[in-house]
């Protein structure tokens, strides 16, 4: 029968349904090596508020 855990609920909404169809579709997709893994933040060349003047004091 149809007694899997993949199948949605009956009470899902139209939104759900999107939402789950979008998470598996992406997760189908081949990704590259090291594609799910974010490697450190890489420092900008402006320190940190340069780009705001009005923050500063």
């Amino acid at each position: 029968m149809t007694d899997t855990p993949d199948d949605p609920p009956q009470a899902e909404t139209a939104m759900q349904r999107a939402l789950r169809l979008k998470k598996a579709s992406l997760a189908a997709r081949p990704r590259a090596p090291g594609a799910g893994t974010p490697g450190p933040r890489q420092s900008s060349a402006q320190p940190s508020g340069a780009s705001k003047p009005w923050m500063k004091k």
